[in-house]
């Protein structure tokens, strides 16, 4: 008797197992199956939302098949607590994993109505985004340059749009202070900015923003971003370079910003500059002239005079020796990572070379070829009015 029942109990074991394991294949290929959504959607998930309450409606507005498969593949993949506020562009066939690793992603808006405040090197400008259901796309709707004595009905309509998502880019390179103007010009954001950030210490990038966030409150995130990136590449940082703290790292990092926007050269003008402070010579750079001639408070706007060459400021490094004694820019990643990283070689100079980029050179006599070449070129742009 106990034999037959405990045969039984192991063939129902063996049933439900059988039938669980089943189950979840079943539950797996629909996870990840091809919709029969037909069309773009735009979806809003609101702040504070869940994945429960979010599941049940994409499945009653036919965006998934199945609320209850999305439910338990995000609590099963630690993905619920990872939901993001935002509105987000599902495209037809899209899966229930695809939709799923959308809404818990980036948190980057691709829909609705995106205003994007854009700090840039030479001017800022507010950017309004709306999605054009047919063609499936963001459509630029403005384009606003800042500061700007009166703001176009259609950021007033974007800015009274309570589902409205608001970003803002900094450009590498921008300075503490195009940063703090931008901010204040920008009034989705409150609060006041008591002073300037330190220059180099705001992190350049994209940030997701909340309409009536402080702006001192998104200094301090940025400045806190910088921080652990300068930090873990200091960590790493290559043995025997001339640099003594972290801080000399930026200042060379955002000297190596403003000297070159090709990102296969950053490393190699890096080993320039720390070739030359290795031995001894001045850095002689032209971005720390200008530096010292706007102090950061936006674009020179004209080519520099011989007399401002010789010119002498804190930040001029054709006066002083070794580095400038602040960053002259907010650097990004790329260049604090190849300030503490250069390319291995002697190379001493670098010029224009006419193609954006810039042509390097060991010795004086090859760098003054170069320089000629330059000249050249600038003379024939010139004769063509360019």
């Amino acid at each position: 008797m106990w034999r037959a029942i405990a045969s039984n109990a192991l063939t129902i074991i063996v049933l439900v197992l059988f039938l669980g394991a089943g189950l979840i294949l079943w539950g797996e290929r629909r996870y990840n199956a091809e919709s029969t959504l037909d069309r773009n959607v735009c979806i809003t998930v609101p702040r504070g939302g869940s994945i429960r309450e979010l599941s049940r409606r994409l499945e009653d507005d036919g965006v998934i098949s199945s609320g209850l498969i999305m439910r338990l593949a995000a609590e099963y993949g630690d993905m619920a607590g990872d939901l993001k506020a935002g509105n987000f562009l599902i495209e037809p066939g899209a899966s229930i994993a695809d939709v799923t690793a959308k809404v818990t992603g980036d948190g980057i808006s691709d829909c609705g109505t995106v205003v994007t405040l854009r700090v840039g090197v030479n001017a800022s400008r507010i950017d309004i985004l709306e999605f054009d259901s047919v063609a499936g796309d963001m459509e630029r709707t403005a384009e606003i340059d800042l500061p700007a004595e009166e703001m176009p009905e259609v950021y007033r309509a974007a800015f009274e749009d309570p589902i409205t998502e608001y970003n803002a880019i900094v450009a590498e390179g921008a300075t503490s202070w195009q940063v703090a103007r931008a901010l204040e010009a920008f009034d989705v954001l409150a609060g006041e900015i008591s002073e300037i950030p330190a220059e180099g210490s705001l992190a350049p990038g994209g940030y997701t923003l909340r309409r009536g966030a402080d702006r001192a409150g998104l200094i301090a995130d940025m400045q806190e971003r910088q921080s652990g990136i300068l930090a873990a590449a200091w960590e790493a940082r290559a043995p025997g370079l001339p640099l003594e703290s972290p801080e000399e790292a930026l200042i060379l990092a955002s000297i190596i910003e403003k000297e070159t926007s090709v990102p296969e050269e950053r490393r190699r003008v890096a080993s320039v500059f720390v070739n030359r402070l290795e031995r001894g010579m001045r850095l002689q750079t032209d971005p720390t002239v200008i530096y010292g001639i706007t102090e950061g408070r936006g674009a020179l706007g004209r080519g520099l005079r011989q007399s401002e060459l010789r010119g002498a400021t804190p930040w001029n490094t054709y006066v002083i020796e070794g580095l400038p004694p602040t960053p002259i820019a907010n650097p990004g990643r790329a260049s604090i990572e190849a300030a503490l990283d250069p390319e291995a070689g002697d190379y001493l100079f670098f010029v224009a070379d006419g193609t954006g980029g810039h042509a390097f050179a060991e010795t004086l006599a090859e760098h003054n070829r170069n320089v000629a070449r330059w000249r050249e070129i600038e003379a024939a742009r010139e004769a063509q009015g360019e």
